[in-house]
């Protein structure tokens, strides 16, 4: 009796001594860090610092010892005493190179992500081209000038330009609803790749906080608050290929702001007999301050314009006939302009110990304009079917998040919700016949639309211990508004829809450097306007099931592997065909496949990374044989080797392939799949000034960048033919280029 009184008393003492401690971690800068892992050796607590640097551990005494850590920065030890229970922790990390041996998996707030930001940090992006490429298994392909957004394939998707992935830049949406061209169409090309911090992404629709597009997956950049130094940047190389960058830091080192600026000019002609005459400007700026408590406020403008022409994509029976080559074209009219001006404010505060609260709020002025000809004289054997697809759009919206840790029993939970609006106002929406980009012969679709969408979600991450569950529900509604200019009497069509989606996710930390992971949920893209107004509310927002089951394993200190088994599903859904002004339905469709990661730090200085995907993709409702989803890839692998620093010298070798692949849904037309490597090497004769070479597609390999199976007539054929349409790859593609930092 008297040992279990002993034993009580010892607890009780021990409560009363454990306390609460706060405090802030920063860089060598002062500049506040987010993501900080924060570790009592003796009471094994455990915090992360939130955006503004500041973290509250619980359950510490004097003596305890912390670790404090993060990926990027040399860890540090320290032994709590008094003056830190009464004046809080105040740390500053030293950076130093990231290594994968640092990496523990249970301390990162997402290990796939902590390993894309050493992915970014030992292979940095230098080109619009590759920054999407940075999310394990993700292909893009270009076809139009390189002025137009990307064309994207992830997880046995043909995503288009954005249908079926989420991208947002600082909080601000990059898909386009209800496009000219296309349902979530996603020009990146107004991210300046150099002011890149780091990139959040995830696979499947299994995240509360994302919405419209979330069915394969989502990713988030986010910029720089501080980019350390300025730099000037100039490349030179083939087919009259130039870039300028220059990033000017404005304030220095001075305490709790930062303030810069980024400029990039680009052109390009490219390797084709009608050159693109292609040229971007981005301008970028943004300006951050720590208020009173470490308040973060900050304040981001940009501005983008490019124009392009284009070859276009050709069939391959002109080049077998010896009607043109490779890089010749049926109509070199193809072309167009685009620009987008951003501003967007972001504020972080803690209201409480317990309480964080994360908004941003946004507004983008963008403007579209592009030519095409698909199927050259099908249609029209005079005059030639090219189309122009034309819009200006003004998008207004904001982003709340509250965050707060608490107690479920004895267990810790974190509890986040948030709510939000996107409003698009496009003016003009026009889908016309033309004659060489200046003369329209007829209207196919003309009108505004008004488009609305608010959300709210609720997440629960419950920890258990070596369990940690995360239920979550997510609330989207939308207010759907056409007025079509092409009828006589002027009329509103308006729908609106609620949908609201579970997702749960099961995390089990078998040890420090195993976890597996279950993750399920429904998840939707909405369609065009235009489509909904048609079909008068009905299958709108087409559900996505989804279940992922994998783990992320850390076996030996410089190797991490990860594995992911997957299943997704979609409902009917109804696309607006950007191209003909028609309705298409698409079916139901079912997708399965596995992911394969690995990441070998083989050095200090050398590190090696690849990522592997199989697929199999299907519609449900056709009958077998005829049952193929264009385009889907079936197998794709990406990585490559770099070397980071070694006597001065820095660089890497990257590849990618995609299998071929069907064309149509029954296979009888295929697109051929590629294997293209790349290089890229530089020098840094001193700590400013940095000599580098980049080589495209090294060994000259002949490619079809993208393809399409298309039924088109040529000017002197008498019946159509449908067959593979493409856009030739780059071929050898060299590029010197000279940086200095100051």
């Amino acid at each position: 009796m008297k040992q279990i009184f002993t034993f009580f008393s010892l607890l009780i003492i021990f409560n009363l001594n454990a306390q609460n401690i706060k405090g802030v971690v920063t860089d060598k800068n002062l500049q506040p860090l987010e993501g900080v892992y924060i570790y009592n050796t003796n009471s094994s607590s455990h915090a992360h610092t939130i955006a503004n640097g500041s973290f509250v551990l619980e359950n510490n005494k004097v003596g305890d010892t912390l670790t404090i850590g993060l990926l990027g920065y040399s860890k540090l030890l320290m032994v709590l005493d008094e003056n830190h229970f009464n004046k809080g922790v105040t740390v500053a990390l030293k950076s130093k190179t990231i290594l994968l041996d640092e990496l523990v998996i249970t301390e990162q707030i997402d290990a796939l992500n902590s390993i894309s930001k050493i992915d970014l940090e030992t292979n940095p992006v230098n080109s619009s081209q590759e920054i999407l490429r940075k999310v394990p298994g993700l292909i893009i392909g270009q076809h139009a000038g390189g002025g137009k957004a990307e064309q994207i394939f992830l997880r046995g998707f043909d995503i288009d330009h954005g249908t079926d992935i989420s991208l947002s830049v600082d909080g601000m949406p990059v898909n386009m609803v209800s496009h000219a061209h296309g349902q979530g169409y996603s020009d990146l090309h107004f991210l300046i790749p150099e002011t890149i911090n780091n990139i959040n992404f995830g696979k499947g629709p299994y995240y509360a906080n994302k919405g419209d597009f979330n069915t394969a997956g989502y990713v988030d950049f986010n910029t720089k608050e501080d980019i350390g130094s300025s730099e000037i940047n100039f490349s030179y190389g083939q087919f009259n290929s130039l870039r300028t960058l220059g990033m000017f830091d404005l304030l220095g080192n001075t305490p709790n702001q930062n303030a810069y600026v980024a400029f990039e000019y680009i052109q390009f002609d490219g390797p084709y007999q009608s050159p693109q005459n292609f040229n971007r400007i981005n301008l970028f700026g943004k300006y951050t301050t720590y208020l009173k408590g470490n308040d973060r406020l900050s304040v981001s403008l940009s501005h983008f314009k490019s124009r392009w022409d284009a070859s276009g994509q050709i069939p391959q029976r002109a080049i077998d006939s010896g009607l043109i080559d490779r890089w010749g074209s049926i109509d070199d009219t193809e072309g167009g302009n685009t620009s987008r001006t951003n501003v967007n404010i972001e504020y972080n505060t803690l209201l409480s110990e317990d309480l964080q609260f994360k908004s941003n709020v946004f507004y983008s002025q963008y403007n579209f304009e592009l030519y095409s000809n698909f199927t050259f004289f099908l249609e029209d054997p005079i005059n030639g079917d090219q189309i122009k697809q034309k819009e200006a759009r003004d998008i207004f919206g904001f982003n709340a998040e509250f965050t707060r840790d608490s107690k479920l029993g004895s267990a810790d939970a974190t509890y986040t919700g948030g709510f939000g609006m996107r409003y698009d106002f496009v003016n003009d929406v026009e889908l016309s016949h033309t004659l060489n980009r200046n003369e329209t012969l007829n209207y196919l679709s003309l009108g505004d639309v008004n488009e609305t969408n608010m959300f709210a979600y609720i997440n629960a991450e419950i920890d258990f211990g070596k369990f940690i569950i995360a239920p979550a529900l997510r609330l989207d509604y939308f207010k759907f508004i056409y007025n079509d200019a092409l009828v006589s009497d002027y009329e509103t069509l308006s729908e609106n829809k609620t949908i609201v989606n579970p997702k749960v996710n099961v995390f089990f930390n078998q040890n420090k450097n195993l976890q597996w992971f279950l993750k399920t949920g429904i998840g939707f893209h909405s369609n065009d306007t235009r489509v909904v107004v048609q079909q008068q509310g009905e299958d709108i927002l087409p559900r996505a099931y989804g279940a992922d089951l994998g783990a992320i394993w850390k076996p030996f200190p410089k190797v991490v592997f990860n594995t992911a088994l997957w299943y997704l599903f979609l409902e009917q859904e109804f696309v607006y065909v950007g191209d003909a002004g028609i309705v298409e339905p698409s079916g139901k469709s079912r997708r399965y496949g596995l992911d394969l990661g690995l990441r070998y730090q083989i050095a200090d200085w050398l590190y090696f990374d690849t990522d592997a995907t199989f697929t199999d993709a299907r519609s449900v409702d056709e009958p077998s044989g005829e049952d193929y989803i264009p385009l889907a890839p079936d197998f794709t692998l990406t990585g490559g080797l770099s070397v980071n620093n070694l006597k001065g010298f820095s660089g890497g070798i990257r590849y990618r392939y995609i299998d071929d692949r069907p064309a149509n849904e029954d296979n009888s037309i295929v697109a051929d799949g590629y294997f293209i490597t790349d290089l890229n090497l530089s020098y840094e004769f001193t700590n400013n000034l940095v000599f580098g070479i980049a080589i495209e597609n090294l060994f000259d390999t002949e490619w079809n960048e993208t393809q399409f199976a298309t039924e088109s007539r040529l000017q002197n054929e008498l019946e159509p033919v449908e067959e593979i349409h493409f856009t030739p790859g780059t071929p050898f593609f060299l590029k010197a280029n000279v940086s200095y930092r100051f």
